[in-house]
């Protein structure tokens, strides 16, 4: 990383956008605590079900929670002299990620479910086929009409309570639908700012659709398989970051 001190006088140097920040604290943080939670390790452990209890609420809102890795990072990425005038929205967009993943991870030891490229709209579309009837449209499934209540959401609190109904479902699925957390986080992120709010919505929309067009890679695969996208509980946090294409710094 360069510093301060090791740029050339009158270096111009281009701040990462705070949308990637968010992504990198979200992402940091859950790939450090998923492994040794899926090893079952007792600290994880205890971090998950607390991190659980501030599923769906507002950062800070739970005293309990004060202090909770992912926004130590997002505070110390934010030390480095990079100016926002929207904190705050940093900070609820990392915490909603963050404890959402702490409740899809739940009782689950045979995968993590904070995984790349895994979105929004591909996982309800993914929920649909696994739990609607053969022959169901999907346009009419009630899971693709609780996308939409996302989408169209008026404040962060009705998203917050709309995604926590969505990822209690992904959590009971027949079979693993993890998420990206980090781009998840990055959303929320954008989503709170008006002008970009319509951006998001597009993006929850077109996650949806082309998941209709992908070819189902992961038929009959088990998880952990050749091609899993999964973050590998046996890599460090730093092979982690690079693995799930949040470098250090993007």
């Amino acid at each position: 990383m360069t510093t301060a001190s090791d740029r050339r006088p009158g270096e111009q140097t281009q701040e990462p956008p705070l949308q990637k920040l968010v992504e990198q604290a979200t992402h940091t943080y859950i790939a450090r605590l998923q492994p040794r939670f899926l090893k079952d390790e007792s600290a994880a452990v205890a971090d998950l079900a607390r991190l659980r209890r501030g599923a769906g609420k507002r950062a800070h809102q739970v005293q309990d929670l004060w202090g909770v890795g992912a926004l130590d990072n997002l505070a110390a990425l934010l030390g480095e002299g990079h100016r926002s005038d929207r904190p705050e929205d940093a900070e609820e967009a990392v915490f909603l990620a963050s404890t959402l993943w702490a409740l899809h991870q739940q009782s689950r030891r045979d995968r993590g479910m904070h995984a790349k490229d895994h979105t929004l709209g591909g996982a309800v579309r993914a929920l649909i086929r696994l739990k609607d009837s053969p022959g169901t449209d999907d346009e009419e499934s009630p899971l693709r009409k609780r996308l939409v209540r996302v989408g169209t959401a008026e404040s962060l609190d009705s998203v917050a309570v709309r995604l926590r109904e969505i990822v209690l479902l992904l959590r009971t699925a027949p079979d693993p639908l993890p998420l990206d957390y980090g781009r998840l986080a990055g959303q929320l992120y954008r989503w709170q700012h008006r002008p970009e709010r319509a951006g998001v919505q597009r993006e929850w929309g077109r996650e949806f659709h082309l998941a209709a067009i992908a070819p189902r890679a992961r038929r009959g695969k088990a998880p952990g398989s050749e091609g899993d996208d999964a973050i590998d509980p046996q890599l460090g946090a730093d092979e982690v970051g690079t693995y799930s294409g949040y470098a250090a710094g993007e």
